[in-house]
């Protein structure tokens, strides 16, 4: 974005957007937070902004048990519920995950312990040798989908943490795609299919990603939930009837 285009779009004068790059003028506190708006500052960098302007930080953020975010979550649980048969899980700035509906407990089966263990990390867990990776029937195109996910979180956040988590996962083993069934429909150019082996044959998804839309909290702000529906005949009777199984009786 130019100066000019950003003056425009903030309603204030380049000249005086030049001087508050320059240091030759003192931006108020609306000023920071008028402009961070409009590059899209995620909150926690806002507030980053301000506290390097002189102010105090305005965005709060809280553990995601906390009671003041009791509403959030019973919205992120309805959610979840609501998504069943098909697999939903939410997940944080770092993939931790924080809920996931039941769908997704009955499809990590064969995984190594210690990748359970809280905090459970989405991406570790999926790519890991030891977690769902050697299910992944499309792991090359899969993989490749994840980092650039990841790599997109790292240029807007600049997450050491995030970056770390990259180098790590880029380690991994990758072992040749299995053999993929042809799909109902043909996804190639629109989304990437996630596609997991199965004792009655490969499961296709297709994922969406939720987010809350007025958050004013950092912790709302950085929380997505991770949606999956099914991409053929098989994986919605399968998902079905796993899920009926699964019903108390």
């Amino acid at each position: 974005m130019s100066q000019l285009d950003l003056a425009c779009e903030a309603e204030i004068s380049s000249r005086h957007l030049s001087f508050l790059e320059t240091g030759r003028s003192v931006p108020s506190r609306e000023m920071v937070l008028r402009l961070a708006r409009q590059l899209e500052v995620p909150l926690r960098e806002r507030n980053a902004l301000l506290v390097a302007a002189g102010y105090a930080p305005v965005f709060s953020e809280r553990q995601f048990g906390d009671p003041t975010l009791q509403a959030a979550r019973k919205v992120v649980d309805l959610l979840l519920a609501g998504h069943e048969p098909y697999p939903a899980l939410a997940i944080d700035r770092h993939w931790t995950m924080l809920a996931a509906n039941r769908t997704v407990a009955l499809m990590l089966t064969g995984i190594e312990p210690s990748l359970l263990e809280a905090p459970v990390n989405v991406l570790r867990l999926t790519l890991h040798p030891g977690g769902l990776a050697p299910r992944i029937a499309n792991l090359t195109e899969w993989r490749m989908h994840l980092f650039e996910r990841l790599r997109r979180q790292i240029d807007v956040s600049g997450d050491p943490i995030l970056m770390e988590l990259l180098n790590e996962l880029s380690s991994y083993p990758v072992g040749g795609d299995k053999e993929s069934p042809t799909s109902e429909t043909d996804f190639a150019g629109v989304a990437v299919p996630f596609q997991l082996a199965t004792e009655v044959g490969i499961l296709s998804f297709l994922s969406t990603t939720t987010v809350f839309g007025t958050p004013v909290d950092i912790t709302l702000s950085e929380l997505a939930m991770e949606s999956f529906f099914p991409a053929d005949a098989l994986t919605l009777n399968t998902l079905n009837l796993m899920m009926k199984r699964d019903e108390p009786r």
